[in-house]
């Protein structure tokens, strides 16, 4: 994710990998302060799912944590 801050303004979604296509569901969309502490409640199987989408990046919930 290109360089950002508390304040951005995210949209946390979920992308499903059902085998007829997936669906991406909008969690929540607004600062990425927010945005984490709602993606880190999340049960283990939807944060496998989970992308933070910028107005120029997009990036897997899990590899911005582990990064």
């Amino acid at each position: 994710m290109r360089t950002t801050y508390g304040s951005a303004t995210v949209r946390l979604y979920h992308l499903s990998d059902a085998q007829e296509g997936g669906a991406a569901t909008t969690l929540f969309y607004g600062p990425l302060s927010e945005a984490m502490l709602i993606a880190e409640q999340q049960p283990q199987d939807v944060q496998d799912g989970l992308f933070l989408a910028t107005d120029n990046d997009v990036v897997a919930y899990l590899d911005l944590i582990e990064g």
